[in-house]
């Protein structure tokens, strides 16, 4: 049954993607351009720290799948294009690894590929500290993402419908495990008042996972004989939108949810992520072409990232969130519902300070 429903999401995920429009609210954000505030590439870094986390790269493949033999060997493949790109890797829900042991290797394979990667095991909210614990030593994980859901449940046919342990749990997993704890959206996001409740709980990290990638709504929709849950395609709010949302978190956050190329990266980078996310993207690009297509993409990412970075005069990643922004359309609609004043993002950089031998001016 739980095998099933693991081969069923990816089945329904790769269709959502193949019909989607391509376009969500990252488009609704633009760096202003200033032509003479380009670096030297040498001197550009991709690396990026918070949280007492250093990783590579900004970049991570994040939380599909596991709990079947077809979904092991997915995790097998993204585990070997996360070796041989640097990137950080999360697992999918473990929580078929608590129900059938045998299952095991399909999530363990990710270290066992990726020996020396940094690897973050995946539970629910409602996870006893001890099966936590079970996750983060099953894949000598190195963080402990805390997935949550309500949406997706509510759905699902066979899904949760108590949801007021989630918060008391989440505190408990966090004082109780050794590594760092990510708290994450499914594709629905956080608002600001989430993560500062995140905050209070302990929780170090979290991961917006916003709206505009995998829609789980739509998924388990999918799974219903009736399909009568389709008003709720779309719910939440969009990755940028939460982003804007926990401007002065008070805990680093990451963000993931339909980030479609390197310029989404940047756009989130310059917004206040720690590191960008993605699954849906490249699972499609591992189905379709398999690990040396993944591989080719993710470099060709990261190199992209990179010259974008000398392009707009950032050093490293957490330097893009001085480049001007301008936000547009609903997003800023959103922005004033909220109280968000986005005059300030167009006018972050500051004056360009060009020596005035440079200028070619004799005046």
């Amino acid at each position: 049954m739980i095998a099933q429903r693991k081969d069923d999401h990816v089945r329904l995920a790769v269709e959502q993607h193949q019909q989607h429009s391509g376009r969500n609210q990252f488009d609704e954000v633009s760096f202003v351009h200033h032509a003479l505030a380009g670096l030297d590439r040498p001197d550009v870094s991709l690396a990026t720290t918070f949280a007492g986390i250093s990783w590579q790269v900004p970049l991570y493949i994040n939380a599909m799948t596991g709990g079947s033999e077809k979904t092991g060997i997915i995790n097998r493949d993204l585990a070997i294009a996360a070796r041989e790109t640097g990137v950080p890797i999360a697992s999918g829900s473990m929580s078929a690894y608590f129900k059938d042991p045998d299952c095991a290797a399909t999530f363990s394979v990710l270290r066992k590929e990726n020996p020396d990667g940094f690897v973050i095991a995946n539970v629910n909210a409602t996870a006893s500290v001890d099966r936590a614990r079970m996750a983060v030593d099953l894949i000598q994980a190195d963080a402990l993402q805390i997935h949550i859901n309500t949406v997706q449940e509510t759905v699902m046919p066979e899904g949760d419908r108590s949801f007021s342990s989630w918060v008391p749990q989440i505190e408990k997993i966090a004082a109780g495990v050794d590594v760092p704890v990510i708290v994450k959206e499914v594709g629905f996001g956080l608002s600001r008042e989430t993560v500062r409740l995140l905050e209070s709980l302990g929780v170090q990290v979290a991961d917006l996972g916003g709206r505009g990638g995998t829609d789980f709504a739509r998924i388990e929709n999918g799974r219903r004989e009736l399909a009568d849950y389709a008003y709720l395609h779309g719910w939440g709010q969009s990755t940028i939108a939460c982003l804007l949302d926990a401007q002065d978190a008070p805990i680093p956050v990451l963000a993931s949810g339909g980030v479609r190329n390197p310029l989404d990266v940047a756009r989130a980078l310059a917004l206040g992520a720690s590191g960008v996310g993605v699954s849906g993207g490249f699972l499609r690009t591992l189905l379709d072409g398999g690990v040396p297509a993944l591989i080719a993409q993710i470099s060709t990412w990261l190199d992209q990232l990179a010259a974008l970075q000398t392009m707009l005069g950032a050093r490293t990643p957490a330097d893009l969130a001085h480049c001007d922004l301008l936000i547009h359309g609903e997003l800023r609609d959103f922005c004033a519902d909220r109280g968000i004043d986005t005059r300030p993002f167009a006018r972050r950089s500051g004056n360009l300070d060009v020596p005035h031998e440079m200028t070619g001016s004799t005046r």
